[in-house]
Protein backbone atom coordinates (compact mmCIF):
# COMPACT_ATOMS: atom_id res chain seq x y z
CA UNK A 1 0.00 0.00 0.00
CA UNK A 2 2.91 2.34 0.77
CA UNK A 3 4.27 2.17 -2.81
CA UNK A 4 0.83 2.86 -4.26
CA UNK A 5 0.41 5.85 -1.98
CA UNK A 6 3.82 7.25 -3.00
CA UNK A 7 2.90 6.87 -6.69
CA UNK A 8 -0.44 8.63 -6.12
CA UNK A 9 1.33 11.34 -4.13
CA UNK A 10 3.78 11.99 -6.99
CA UNK A 11 1.04 12.07 -9.65
CA UNK A 12 -1.10 14.43 -7.55
CA UNK A 13 1.86 16.79 -7.02
CA UNK A 14 2.30 17.19 -10.75
CA UNK A 15 -1.45 17.36 -11.40
CA UNK A 16 -1.67 20.32 -9.01
CA UNK A 17 1.06 22.10 -10.99
CA UNK A 18 -0.65 21.23 -14.30
CA UNK A 19 -4.00 22.59 -13.07
CA UNK A 20 -2.35 25.85 -11.98
CA UNK A 21 -0.60 26.20 -15.35
CA UNK A 22 -3.90 25.52 -17.12
CA UNK A 23 -5.55 28.46 -15.33
CA UNK A 24 -2.68 30.72 -16.38
CA UNK A 25 -2.80 29.55 -20.01
CA UNK A 26 -6.59 29.92 -20.05
CA UNK A 27 -6.28 33.51 -18.83
CA UNK A 28 -3.93 34.27 -21.73
CA UNK A 29 -6.34 32.88 -24.30
CA UNK A 30 -9.60 34.21 -22.87
CA UNK A 31 -9.55 37.58 -24.62
CA UNK A 32 -7.83 36.40 -27.83
CA UNK A 33 -10.96 36.18 -29.99
CA UNK A 34 -12.36 39.36 -28.46
CA UNK A 35 -9.16 41.17 -29.44
CA UNK A 36 -9.80 40.37 -33.11
CA UNK A 37 -13.31 41.76 -32.73
CA UNK A 38 -12.23 44.95 -30.92
CA UNK A 39 -13.99 47.91 -32.51
CA UNK A 40 -12.89 50.52 -30.04
CA UNK A 41 -10.00 51.09 -32.43
CA UNK A 42 -12.35 52.22 -35.18
CA UNK A 43 -14.64 54.40 -33.10
CA UNK A 44 -14.25 58.19 -33.15
CA UNK A 45 -15.29 58.22 -29.50
CA UNK A 46 -12.99 55.81 -27.64
CA UNK A 47 -15.60 55.31 -24.92
CA UNK A 48 -18.21 54.10 -27.34
CA UNK A 49 -17.99 50.98 -29.53
CA UNK A 50 -18.95 50.89 -33.19
CA UNK A 51 -21.69 48.30 -32.59
CA UNK A 52 -23.77 46.87 -29.74
CA UNK A 53 -21.92 44.53 -27.40
CA UNK A 54 -18.38 45.37 -28.47
CA UNK A 55 -17.77 47.04 -25.10
CA UNK A 56 -17.19 43.57 -23.64
CA UNK A 57 -13.57 43.89 -24.80
CA UNK A 58 -12.91 46.74 -22.36
CA UNK A 59 -15.16 45.44 -19.61
CA UNK A 60 -13.48 42.02 -19.44
CA UNK A 61 -9.93 43.40 -19.14
CA UNK A 62 -9.86 43.79 -15.31
CA UNK A 63 -11.15 40.23 -14.84
CA UNK A 64 -8.64 38.90 -17.35
CA UNK A 65 -5.76 40.64 -15.54
CA UNK A 66 -6.95 39.33 -12.17
CA UNK A 67 -7.29 35.80 -13.55
CA UNK A 68 -3.75 35.95 -14.93
CA UNK A 69 -2.49 37.04 -11.50
CA UNK A 70 -4.50 34.23 -9.88
CA UNK A 71 -2.93 31.75 -12.30
CA UNK A 72 0.53 32.92 -11.26
CA UNK A 73 -0.38 32.63 -7.57
CA UNK A 74 -1.64 29.08 -8.16
CA UNK A 75 1.60 28.20 -9.96
CA UNK A 76 3.66 29.58 -7.05
CA UNK A 77 1.50 27.64 -4.59
CA UNK A 78 1.94 24.42 -6.61
CA UNK A 79 5.71 25.01 -6.79
CA UNK A 80 5.70 25.50 -2.99
CA UNK A 81 4.10 22.04 -2.73
CA UNK A 82 6.97 20.63 -4.76
CA UNK A 83 9.63 22.57 -2.83
CA UNK A 84 8.26 21.23 0.47
CA UNK A 85 8.40 17.75 -1.07
CA UNK A 86 4.68 17.01 -0.97
CA UNK A 87 5.13 14.82 -4.04
CA UNK A 88 8.07 12.72 -2.73
CA UNK A 89 8.28 13.02 1.05
CA UNK A 90 7.87 9.78 2.98
CA UNK A 91 6.64 11.55 6.10
CA UNK A 92 4.66 14.80 5.98
CA UNK A 93 5.52 17.71 8.24
CA UNK A 94 3.51 20.82 9.10
CA UNK A 95 4.76 22.64 5.96
CA UNK A 96 3.33 19.89 3.77
CA UNK A 97 -0.10 20.12 5.40
CA UNK A 98 -0.09 23.91 5.11
CA UNK A 99 0.94 24.03 1.44
CA UNK A 100 -1.47 21.29 0.37
CA UNK A 101 -4.46 22.82 2.21
CA UNK A 102 -3.54 26.34 1.08
CA UNK A 103 -3.26 25.22 -2.53
CA UNK A 104 -6.62 23.43 -2.37
CA UNK A 105 -8.30 26.50 -0.85
CA UNK A 106 -6.74 28.81 -3.44
CA UNK A 107 -7.73 26.47 -6.26
CA UNK A 108 -11.36 26.35 -5.19
CA UNK A 109 -11.45 30.12 -4.57
CA UNK A 110 -9.95 30.95 -7.97
CA UNK A 111 -12.33 28.50 -9.65
CA UNK A 112 -15.42 30.00 -8.02
CA UNK A 113 -14.17 33.50 -8.94
CA UNK A 114 -13.53 32.32 -12.50
CA UNK A 115 -16.87 30.58 -12.99
CA UNK A 116 -18.85 33.55 -11.64
CA UNK A 117 -17.07 35.91 -14.04
CA UNK A 118 -17.23 33.56 -17.02
CA UNK A 119 -21.01 33.37 -16.56
CA UNK A 120 -21.19 37.18 -16.30
CA UNK A 121 -19.07 37.88 -19.39
CA UNK A 122 -20.65 35.10 -21.42
CA UNK A 123 -24.00 36.89 -20.89
CA UNK A 124 -22.42 40.13 -22.17
CA UNK A 125 -20.90 38.25 -25.09
CA UNK A 126 -24.33 36.98 -26.09
CA UNK A 127 -25.49 40.62 -26.39
CA UNK A 128 -23.03 41.35 -29.22
CA UNK A 129 -24.65 42.29 -32.52
CA UNK A 130 -23.00 39.51 -34.53
CA UNK A 131 -24.49 40.70 -37.81
CA UNK A 132 -22.83 44.11 -37.36
CA UNK A 133 -19.61 42.41 -36.32
CA UNK A 134 -19.63 40.28 -39.45
CA UNK A 135 -20.42 43.28 -41.67
CA UNK A 136 -17.59 45.41 -40.20
CA UNK A 137 -15.01 42.65 -40.28
CA UNK A 138 -15.81 41.72 -43.88
CA UNK A 139 -15.77 45.41 -44.86
CA UNK A 140 -12.34 45.84 -43.26
CA UNK A 141 -11.17 42.42 -44.51
CA UNK A 142 -10.20 41.35 -40.99
CA UNK A 143 -10.33 38.03 -39.22
CA UNK A 144 -13.25 37.68 -36.83
CA UNK A 145 -14.62 35.03 -34.55
CA UNK A 146 -18.08 34.52 -33.15
CA UNK A 147 -17.17 31.37 -31.27
CA UNK A 148 -17.85 31.35 -27.52
CA UNK A 149 -15.14 28.67 -27.15
CA UNK A 150 -13.09 30.49 -24.49
CA UNK A 151 -16.12 31.11 -22.31
CA UNK A 152 -17.30 27.51 -22.58
CA UNK A 153 -13.79 26.18 -21.98
CA UNK A 154 -13.74 28.02 -18.65
CA UNK A 155 -16.25 25.59 -17.16
CA UNK A 156 -13.96 22.67 -18.00
CA UNK A 157 -10.80 24.45 -16.82
CA UNK A 158 -12.24 25.48 -13.47
CA UNK A 159 -14.03 22.15 -13.04
CA UNK A 160 -10.70 20.39 -13.57
CA UNK A 161 -8.99 22.69 -11.04
CA UNK A 162 -11.66 21.93 -8.41
CA UNK A 163 -11.39 18.20 -9.15
CA UNK A 164 -7.60 18.31 -8.69
CA UNK A 165 -8.04 20.21 -5.40
CA UNK A 166 -10.39 17.49 -4.14
CA UNK A 167 -8.01 14.75 -5.30
CA UNK A 168 -5.17 16.57 -3.54
CA UNK A 169 -7.09 16.60 -0.24
CA UNK A 170 -8.06 12.93 -0.66
CA UNK A 171 -4.41 12.10 -1.31
CA UNK A 172 -3.49 13.97 1.87
CA UNK A 173 -6.05 11.95 3.83
CA UNK A 174 -4.69 8.74 2.30
CA UNK A 175 -1.15 9.82 3.25
CA UNK A 176 -2.21 10.42 6.88
CA UNK A 177 -3.84 6.98 6.96
CA UNK A 178 -0.70 5.29 5.57
CA UNK A 179 1.54 7.17 8.02
CA UNK A 180 -0.64 6.03 10.96
CA UNK A 181 -0.63 2.43 9.75
CA UNK A 182 3.14 2.57 9.37
CA UNK A 183 3.50 3.98 12.90
CA UNK A 184 1.34 1.10 14.26
CA UNK A 185 3.52 -1.46 12.47
CA UNK A 186 6.67 0.14 13.88
CA UNK A 187 5.18 0.14 17.39
CA UNK A 188 4.19 -3.51 16.97
CA UNK A 189 7.73 -4.35 15.89
CA UNK A 190 9.23 -2.60 18.91
CA UNK A 191 6.92 -4.49 21.26
CA UNK A 192 7.88 -7.84 19.69
CA UNK A 193 11.60 -7.00 19.92
CA UNK A 194 11.26 -5.83 23.55
CA UNK A 195 9.05 -8.73 24.59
Amino acid sequence: MYKKQMLVQRIVGYLVLAAAALVFIYSLGLVTDLHYNNFFYYSENPDSPVFEGAEIYREIQPFNSQLTACGLVLILSAVANLIFGAHTRRKYYIGNYITICLNAALSVGVSVFGIINVIKYRALYDQIDFEALKMWQELLKKHYSISPFWFDAGYYVFGFVILVAIISLLSLAFKVYVMREEAKLLEGGKEVNNG
